[in-house]
């Protein structure tokens, strides 16, 4: 199964309307089981976009996530966090995903 998703090749066209939309193909919405009501985040890649169905689920409370990720040595600061976060953000631009 996994094997025909990689490898199946098909081609839809659309076009958008004068209000920006677009309409996704039957077989599309169907392959993929996107109901209408379905939210995507829209990603450009500068030559076009990637659209991602969000994932729906429990939303997630911090204090599930406090103390889940162990780090050691001493805590960060913003400012780090900031640098490394910039620096991925630099190198996905750089690859064009961004």
């Amino acid at each position: 199964m996994i094997l025909r998703r990689l490898t199946k090749t098909s081609m839809e066209t659309t076009r958008l309307s004068s209000k920006g939309q677009i309409i996704l193909p039957k077989a599309v919405r169907d392959t993929h089981h996107w109901a209408p009501g379905t939210d995507f985040s829209v990603e450009d890649t500068g030559d076009g976009v990637v659209l991602r169905p969000i994932k729906t689920g429990q939303p997630t409370r911090l204090d599930d996530l406090v103390g889940s990720l162990r780090v050691k040595g001493p805590a960060r600061t913003i400012e780090e966090m900031d640098s490394v976060i910039d620096a991925e953000l630099r190198d996905r631009r750089d690859r064009g995903r961004y």
